[in-house]
């Protein structure tokens, strides 16, 4: 996949508890009615998440997680086959499973920290990865994140990250500030005002900032309102050099990368 235009990663929350849609794609009718809307609307990615990482998430059995998954990963492959899926674990054995059944690329919210047997997983089958920063752990990363500079840490951090996976020969490889992931509402806005900084790696820029806190404490409002601030929260992180929206809404994230694009083209008399 090219990222000389912006893509569009489809979000497919299969968990009860996901902080926007939780519980709505649980069953399997349910969940490829959902993938042939996103489908449709000009989804690039698919991204399956089977344990939600919303602050304070408790862990979920690994067993229950692949339950979620299963069915759902073949019946998606049978009905689009172009479409590439990605599987939003932090667990080594999942991530075989999941590949073992033609998934194309792992989503690891944990840099491999989690469990670091991950990383040799992605590295066996040679796959696109996401590389995402988390400070703490999902049940406790929010509690008193805290940073000397965030910008100037994360990218000390991605530096060595990224140097040790291109000596696993993982190159395909996809950095995630993780917004929202042991970060105050600053350091988010930091974050995205310096996402150009980013670039200095080579490597595609991901964002998730779909829905999320960021919005809502800005503006006030519930997930269920904050489709306005998602999009322009996207148009600014767009401008600043991001290739790669993580969206539940991708009619809208299309829209923006659309009008970004033309915006971007070169005047001329």
């Amino acid at each position: 996949m090219s990222f000389a235009r912006s893509r569009v990663m489809a979000i497919v929350n299969l968990t009860p508890d996901s902080f926007y849609d939780g519980g709505r794609w649980e069953l399997l009718s349910d969940g490829l009615r959902q993938v042939e809307k996103l489908a449709a609307e000009g989804a690039d990615i698919l991204d399956l998440g089977a344990a939600s990482s919303r602050p304070g998430a408790e862990e979920v059995p690994l067993e229950l997680e692949w339950d979620r998954l299963k069915e759902i990963i073949p019946a998606i492959q049978k009905r689009f086959p172009e479409l590439p899926i990605s599987v939003d674990t932090w667990r080594a054995e999942i991530a075989e499973r999941a590949l073992g059944e033609g998934v194309a690329m792992i989503n690891d919210i944990s840099a491999g920290q989690l469990d670091p047997g991950l990383l040799d997983v992605v590295e066996r089958w040679k796959v696109p990865y996401v590389l995402m920063h988390m400070q703490g752990t999902p049940s406790n990363m929010q509690e008193a994140p805290t940073y000397s500079k965030v910008v100037d840490d994360q990218l000390f951090w991605f530096s060595q990250k990224v140097d040790a996976l291109a000596e696993r020969g993982l190159n395909d490889v996809i950095l995630d500030p993780g917004f929202g992931f042991g970060k105050t509402l600053e350091h988010n806005y930091q974050i995205l005002n310096s996402l150009d900084r980013y670039r200095l790696f080579g490597r595609p820029i991901m964002v998730g900032l779909s829905r999320k806190s960021m919005v809502q404490k800005v503006l006030e409002c519930a997930a269920e309102d904050a489709l306005n601030g998602s999009t322009v929260l996207h148009t600014l992180a767009l401008l600043n050099g991001a290739d790669l929206l993580r969206v539940h809404d991708v009619r809208e994230a299309r829209e923006v990368i659309a009008l970004v694009e033309k915006y971007e083209l070169p005047v001329r008399d």
